[in-house]
């Protein structure tokens, strides 16, 4: 089954963002189309994951601040998360931190063989779950919605359990200065554990969010082993990454 997203869908969810839920009336008034085929519409979407389905209607299956990050940047996100599958081998162990772009590579590893995922995306998990060659290990903790994570002491002692080559990580900003940032203090601990069981940690960022800077310091910059942006990123701050001794890759 596909998991991408046509034109009609994609305004079914932008309602879902905005109003929190959607009636099969309401839809099949404002897009012309019958109930029956707003009924299969909403089947598919349950199918992918984006939805639960109720009577005479469905409602989010997540935040609704995850939803509205998933809409911006798309084209560059992807680009971003089909670079970082590239890195990926048959057999890998990896770990996927819980992000809009990083849930993305799981997406991309469809012709990968015996991938095990270690994460604490719930995200993740719902783009994974479709491919039968992926194993998935979810980790345990508080589950947080605004993030679709789980985190904790019981998720970082998971993650502090096992080792991979690869871990694939996030940031809601990152600069020379501040290195990585996050707005949430659990979520930067998680970032600390996964670099410290893997081999390689690859950071995933859109460049919109270079300059930028959350609440919390995670990690400097140098602590990662590759930083994959997109091609958006502006000449004077590659320049500075590299000038810093960062290994940077633009999708």
């Amino acid at each position: 089954m596909s998991i991408e997203l046509n034109e009609r869908e994609r305004i079914i969810l932008d309602k879902l963002s905005a109003d929190g839920s959607v009636s099969v009336g309401a839809l099949a008034r404002d897009l012309g189309l019958s109930e029956v085929t707003i009924r299969g519409d909403l089947r598919e979407l349950e199918d992918k994951g984006w939805i639960n389905r109720k009577w005479g209607g469905a409602t989010a299956s997540m935040h609704r601040m995850i939803l509205e990050r998933q809409k911006v940047f798309v084209e560059q996100k992807n680009a971003i998360a089909k670079a970082a599958a590239k890195l990926v081998q048959d057999g890998d162990v990896i770990m996927i931190e819980a992000g809009t772009t990083t849930a993305l590579i799981a997406r991309f590893l469809v012709e990968k063989q015996d991938v095990h995922i270690v994460t604490n995306s719930t995200l993740v998990f719902s783009y994974a779950r479709m491919y039968p060659n992926l194993q998935i290990t979810m980790v345990g903790g508080e589950f947080r919605r605004s993030t679709e994570s789980t985190v904790g002491p019981i998720a970082l002692e998971t993650l502090g359990r096992v080792n991979v080559r690869l871990a694939f990580v996030g940031t809601d900003g990152f600069s020379i200065e501040r290195g990585m940032t996050t707005h949430l203090i659990e979520g930067a601990e998680i970032v600390k554990t996964m670099k410290a069981h893997a081999q390689t940690t690859v950071l995933v960022a859109d460049s919109s969010k270079y300059g930028k800077f959350g609440f919390i310091n995670v990690l400097p910059l140098s602590a990662m082993d590759l930083i994959i942006t997109d091609g958006e990123l502006d000449n004077t701050a590659e320049k500075e990454l590299i000038e810093a001794g960062i290994n940077i890759s633009k999708a």
